[in-house]
């Protein structure tokens, strides 16, 4: 378990980081486009885990519509994450474990929140598990499967 810890840290450090500076989430989406296909579902992934971080803080503050714009990017970053690490065949496995986390994450928010405020969250939750469900299938579908 620790190791799994280390390797993503690993992962999401060497995906993200650029000369030790730390790049803001608009620099990292406007980097996505212009990455390299293996390198897409790192960055996408780290846009997520930012904007579940920052979605937290914003329902804490009080701001349910800023926070429900970022949990639209951490579902929407997600897929774009599945969709470039199916495409290189690249990073599945830990692109499949950070969504897993985030959805566990996602779930443990609900929890805390007004009712008004879950469905926008259940939704993300949905298609996250759908993402893993995609990627797990890349890693051990049927043969023949692409």
């Amino acid at each position: 378990m620790k190791k799994c810890g280390i390797i993503l840290a690993l992962f999401f450090s060497a995906a993200i980081g650029s000369a030790g500076t730390e790049q803001t989430v608009a620099e990292l989406k406007a980097r996505v486009e212009s990455a390299r296909e293996e390198d897409r579902p790192g960055i996408c992934v780290g846009i997520a885990a930012r904007q579940l971080d920052a979605a937290a803080k914003l329902y804490t503050a009080g701001n349910p519509q800023e926070a429900r714009n970022a949990i639209e990017d951490v579902a929407t970053f997600s897929e774009k994450a599945r969709d470039a690490a199916s495409k290189s065949g690249k990073k599945l496995k830990p692109t499949e474990i950070a969504v897993r986390k985030m959805a566990h994450k996602l779930r443990d928010m609900k929890r805390t929140l007004s009712f008004e405020d879950q469905a926008p969250v259940q939704d993300a939750i949905d298609r996250l598990e759908h993402v893993r469900t995609d990627l797990l299938t890349k890693m051990f579908g049927i043969k023949g499967e692409k």
